[in-house]
């Protein structure tokens, strides 16, 4: 089950990116966008609404953590 926040990739055209939103439709279809990663020629890449049937999962919002970064809101914390 795809979860909005996975690295997600679209088997049919190898796009890769985040699933940022979730549609629900009445006819029981689910479609995930995906925002890919970077930009091209300086630009924001379109995001694109995909089929569930057509992604996979690569990653989990806990497996992207880079152990190094700040948690949300920024700033180093010390503990004493």
């Amino acid at each position: 089950m795809i979860e909005l926040g996975d690295k997600v990739k679209d088997t049919v055209t190898d796009l890769k990116g985040m699933a940022i939103a979730k549609a629900n439709y009445l006819n029981g279809c689910i479609q995930f966008l995906v925002q890919p990663r970077g930009l091209k020629e300086k630009e924001i890449i379109k995001s694109e609404w995909i089929d569930e049937g057509q992604l996979v999962v690569l990653a989990r919002p806990s497996e992207q953590v880079d152990k190094n970064e700040t948690g949300p809101g920024g700033g180093i914390r010390s503990h004493p």
